[in-house]
Formats: C-alpha cells, sequence, structure tokens
C-alpha cells in the first residue's frame, strides 16, 4: 500500500461506497421482474445514451487502448469510426423491431422464428461472450490496481466483484444505468486528467509528443490496400462494423435498455448520443497512449523497471538479473503496453489525484460488468430458466432466480478474468473472443429477420456450416506445417465478418434452393394436370 496515501485510498473507499449506496437506495423500488430489468420504461433517453457510453468505455478501453497505441499505432482507431454507420442501422431497424415486439429478452423472436434451438443458441453465445468481456475487464482492473496497492490480482478481482454483485442485485438496471451515468462522467474527467499530467511532465510539452510520434508513425490508421491477412484499415472497419451491429443489435446489454425508455425515439437518440460522446473519448484515449510513448522516448530509464518485471514474469523463477535484463533490453513495446500507464500513475501522480484516477479506472471496469451481469442474469432466467426448468414462476421465484444469476455471473467472470492473467494485450483477447462468439449470434439475427422465407431447416444448417467456419478460422493456425496450406489466411478479425457473412448468405441460398424445388414441382403438376 505504499503507493497508496491516505487521501487517496479515503477517495476510494467514497466512490465504492457511494455505488454501494446507490444500490441499497433502489433496491426498494425493485419490488418485480419487470421493474428489476427494464425499470418499467421510466429511464430517460439521455440518460440511457450516458450509461450506453459507459458501458462502451469499459476497463479494456481505459487501459487497453493506451497500451494498444503505446506498442503499435492508431490502427484500433477505426474501430470507432465504424461506429456511426452500426449506429444507424440500429436505430433505423433494431430499436422499432425490439420495442414492437415486448420481449425483454433480445433472443425471444429467434425462436418464433426457427425454434428453440436458434434460442438456445443464440443465449449461449451472448453468455459466452458476456464471460469474456468481464472476465477481461477484471483482468484490466486489476493489473492496475496491482501496481498501485502491490495487493495480488486475485485478491483484486475479489474485492472489487463482491462490490459490484452487491450493488447490482440490490439495484438491478435502474441502479446499473444511474451508477454508469456517475461513472460515464468521473472516468471521462479522469482520462482528461491523465493527458494533462503527462503532458505536464514532457519536455516540449503537446507539440514533442507529436513531433515523437510522427517520427515513430504512432498515428496512423493502417494501411489502405485490400488485404485482409493483416490489420489494415478495412479489417478494423469492418471488424468494426459487425461488432457493433452486434452491440447495438443484438447484445442483451444494449436491447435491454431500449426497453427502460419511455419510447423508441428516446432509445434511438440513447445510441447516437452514446457514438458521438464515444468517438472523441476513444480518440482521447490514443492520444494519452501515443503521449507515453513520447514521454518515456524522452526518458527511457524511467520505464527500465517495467520492462524487467515484464520479462521477469516470461522467465523461469530460477533466471539470473542477467538473464533478466538481456531478455527485457529484447522486448517491443507491444510487449508491456498495457503496463505503462499503470507505471506512469504510480510514478508521477501526485497524491489525491492518485484516487480520482483509480475511481475512474473503478468505474470504467464497474459499468460494462454491471450491466454485463443484469442482462446475463436476465437472459438467463427468460431463456434458460422459464423456458426449460420451471415455466410459471411467480414474482418472487423470477427475482431470486435473477439475483442468483446476477451472482453466478459474477463469480464466472472473476474466474476468467483470473484466468487470463499474463495475457500480452488485454485488448487483444477482447477482440478475439468477441469476434468469435458474436459472428454466429449476428448471423443468425439478420437472416432472422432480413429473410422472412427462410426457414428452421435452412437457418440450422447456415448455422452449423458457419459454425465450422468460425471454428476453423480460429484454431487452424495451430495445424502442424505440412497442413499449413489448410491454415486460416485472414487476420483474426476477420472472424466475425467471415462468420456472418457465411450463415447469412448460405441460408439465403438454401432458401433459393427450396424455393426452385418447390417452383418446379408446382410447374410440374401445372403441366401434368393441363396434359389430362
Amino acid at each position: 500500500m505504499n503507493n497508496l496515501r491516505v487521501l487517496d485510498l479515503t477517495i476510494i473507499a467514497f466512490y465504492l461506497l457511494a455505488m454501494i449506496a446507490v444500490g441499497v437506495y433502489f433496491a426498494r423500488k425493485n419490488v418485480n421482474p419487470e421493474q428489476y430489468s427494464s425499470a418499467s420504461g421510466s429511464i430517460p433517453g439521455w440518460a440511457i445514451g450516458l450509461s450506453i457510453y459507459a458501458t462502451f468505455l469499459s476497463s479494456n478501453t481505459f487501459l487497453g487502448v493506451p497500451g494498444k497505441a503505446f506498442g503499435t499505432n492508431w490502427n484500433a482507431f477505426v474501430f470507432s469510426l465504424s461506429m456511426p454507420l452500426a449506429a444507424w442501422v440500429a436505430a433505423r431497424y433494431f430499436v422499432p423491431f425490439y420495442r414492437s415486439t415486448g420481449e425483454i429478452s433480445a433472443y425471444t423472436h429467434l425462436e418464433h422464428r426457427f425454434g428453440s434451438w436458434a434460442r438456445t443458441y443464440a443465449v449461449v453465445c451472448f453468455l459466452l461472450t458476456q464471460l469474456a468481456r468481464i472476465g477481461s475487464i477484471f483482468f484490466g482492473i486489476a493489473l492496475t490496481l496491482q501496481a498501485l496497492t502491490g495487493f495480488s490480482m486475485e485478491m483484486i478481482m475479489l474485492c472489487t466483484g463482491i462490490c459490484i454483485i452487491v450493488y447490482t442485485v440490490l439495484g438491478g438496471i435502474e441502479a446499473v444505468i444511474w451508477t454508469e451515468v456517475v461513472q460515464g462522467v468521473i472516468k471521462t474527467f479522469g482520462a482528461l486528467l491523465i493527458l494533462y499530467l503527462i503532458i505536464q511532465n514532457m519536455p516540449g510539452g503537446l507539440p514533442n509528443v507529436v513531433a515523437i510520434g510522427q517520427q515513430h508513425d504512432k498515428f496512423s490508421l493502417g494501411g489502405f490496400l485490400p488485404d485482409f491477412t493483416q490489420s489494415t484499415f478495412w479489417v478494423v472497419l469492418l471488424y468494426g462494423f459487425f461488432i457493433n451491429l452486434n452491440n447495438f443489435g443484438v447484445d442483451q446489454n444494449y436491447v435491454q435498455r431500449y426497453h427502460t425508455a419511455a419510447s423508441a425515439k428516446q432509445a434511438s437518440k440513447s445510441i447516437w448520443l452514446c457514438v458521438w460522446l464515444y468517438l472523441p473519448a476513444s480518440l482521447l484515449f490514443f492520444v494519452i497512449g501515443s503521449a507515453l510513448f513520447a514521454y518515456y522516448q524522452v526518458h527511457p530509464e524511467l520505464i527500465e523497471a517495467v520492462k524487467l518485471k515484464v520479462a521477469a514474469e516470461k522467465l523461469p523463477l530460477t533466471a539470473t538479473a542477467a538473464q533478466i535484463s538481456q531478455a527485457a533490453a529484447q522486448l517491443l513495446p507491444a510487449d508491456y503496453g498495457d503496463k505503462v500507464m499503470p507505471h506512469f500513475m504510480v510514478t508521477k501522480i501526485p497524491t489525491g489525484f492518485v484516487g480520482l484516477i483509480v475511481s475512474a479506472i473503478l468505474s470504467a471496469a464497474m459499468s460494462t460488468i454491471s450491466s454485463g451481469m443484469n442482462a446475463s442474469a436476465t437472459v438467463f432466467t427468460a431463456d434458460i430458466y422459464e423456458r426449460y426448468f420451471k415455466p410459471n414462476l411467480n414474482m418472487r421465484q423470477t427475482m431470486r432466480v435473477l439475483h442468483l444469476g446476477t451472482v453466478v455471473v459474477g463469480l464466472l467472470g472473476m474466474g476468467t478474468g483470473i484466468a487470463m492473467i499474463g495475457v500480452k494485450s488485454v485488448l487483444d483477447v477482447w477482440w478475439e473472443l468477441s469476434g468469435i462468439f458474436a459472428a454466429g449470434m449476428l448471423g443468425l439475427f439478420l437472416l432472422g429477420v432480413i429473410s422472412r422465407q427462410t426457414g428452421n431447416h435452412e437457418a440450422l444448417t447456415a448455422t452449423i456450416i458457419g459454425v465450422l467456419v468460425i471454428l476453423w478460422m480460429t484454431f487452424s493456425g495451430k495445424l502442424p506445417d505440412e497442413l499449413a496450406t489448410f491454415r486460416n489466411p485472414l487476420h483474426k478479425s476477420m472472424i466475425i465478418v467471415v462468420g456472418t457473412l457465411t450463415i447469412f448468405l448460405v441460408g439465403l441460398v438454401l432458401t433459393r434452393l427450396r424455393r426452385s424445388k418447390v417452383e418446379a414441382k408446382e410447374a410440374l403438376k401445372s403441366a401434368e394436370h393441363s396434359v389430362y
């Protein structure tokens, strides 16, 4: 605890207690499942927009984006540039669709279209996505707080996780949204404060940051050639469009918020508010990463401690100091990018400000985790427990299952975060896992909404083929050298693009073939009838 003074600890403790107090306040209103899951449609659109913005601005953004910008360039910012188009599609088509169904779960309509298997498949994909998201966020926050407190990452995840579980279980979706409104403001202020402190400590100020960044090509958005084997501009743009379309259109985290609005118009406005807030905010974090890179280029001796620590983690416990130093000298910025901002906070941010920034990082983590827990519990209750185990739950039983589901998802998310300890880049891990799980969900959903003539058989066949393609693209890189011809040649960010399009297009083709056969049979019958 040497790095946190009494004032910092007081600020952090006050923030955590305030979040729990919000949960306690709203607990008195959660007397039925509708209030717990949708706040009875009483939340204003601007609050929902800030809530969605806070969910997007997770600790993966707060820590992973500066680490990515430090280690590489601004290629990942193209993800944010894809948001307006995905938001337009969602506001124009998805929001009115969900509001008209009246179903709190985003996946109930899949059963109406294709049968129970489609609903179950989408739910499983969603829950796996949430575990990946929650786990990566727990890992990101533990990475920072370990540097500040000296506590183990496991202990940090446990303590913060219990706090999140308490206020989410007590307050339901209303507590989640209103805490996210506060958290969205806190984390944005924290990011601005970090950037100000970096520039203040930087010799030459912002002009020198720009000069060093240009010298090392840190502001590049990626290559513009049509190359889909590397992380080019086009690969990230396609990935961003499909994953954001999945977020706004299929992800229960966001769909559930549409039901908390008083009208479809308010729900659509919340999407656009999120986009116009997130675009400049995400750019801010890329600027922070580039500023940190420039700062440590000017003061390379100040980053040696981080490099030695990363090198020591990669080597056996028996490694000598000379071996660790040799390994540290060979590290690239991408190898330790995620640890740079926590190191700067430890060494350069004055007392009091550390507490504010840690609170901002906690906000970044807690907002996304709490919404994921609430959404996952809602899906589990509506799509699994009530569907397969006990259809006729009374109000009290439903509330009990919602509470239990929230706790279980929180604990499983902590376990996933612990399993991620040691990964190279938290942002890379999240992007890869989300692309794998979301691809099948989005493809099936688009097939069900756009192609009204596609039936159960075509959808099931298309989904099986799509899942096989996703599995091949994900794991073919592990094939031995003699089978290198069968490896996936595309960049891993293309998994969601190819997987989604495979399910959608195969479904359309199969539907067209079935219609052609039916038309041919009808024509044959007509011809036979005319002969007789």
